[in-house]
């Protein structure tokens, strides 16, 4: 099985570095902050783009939490299939050696990205401004 971006079941739907980068300069894809109204004002009340953001960061947050648990859900099927194997009642034990590969890569996957973004973070926070 693959291993695909969160949440993007066709590749050629993913945006690439310089695209993306080109929509970021452009504007594309944030609030419009051509008029007054969208600017947020310190005690001013809640403003487009704090909404904006707001809304990306809880799709940022599902698509995670959908990502961990599929992985969670591999981990659950590779464990029910050692059990079936061990029992006797899985026909076929490559299916058992097939979910156990699967849980394991994704697991080292889902390890490194956190190490990485572990990394990242203390990057940042290093920084001096």
């Amino acid at each position: 099985m693959p291993v695909a971006a969160v949440g993007v079941t066709d590749p050629s739907a993913l945006i690439s570095g310089a695209d993306l980068y080109s929509q970021m300069a452009a504007g594309l894809g944030t609030a419009d902050v051509g008029s007054i109204e969208n600017i947020s004002v310190p005690g001013a009340g809640t403003s487009a783009i704090t909404e904006a953001a707001s809304a990306r960061s809880d799709s940022f947050g599902n698509a995670l939490g959908k990502g961990l648990q599929s992985v969670e859900n591999l981990d659950i099927t590779a464990q029910n299939k050692a059990i079936g194997a061990a029992t006797g009642d899985l026909n076929d034990v490559h299916d058992y050696v097939i979910a156990a590969v699967e849980a394991q890569t994704a697991v080292e996957l889902t390890t490194t990205l956190r190490n990485k973004a572990l990394e990242s973070f203390q990057q940042i926070m290093g920084m001096q401004l």
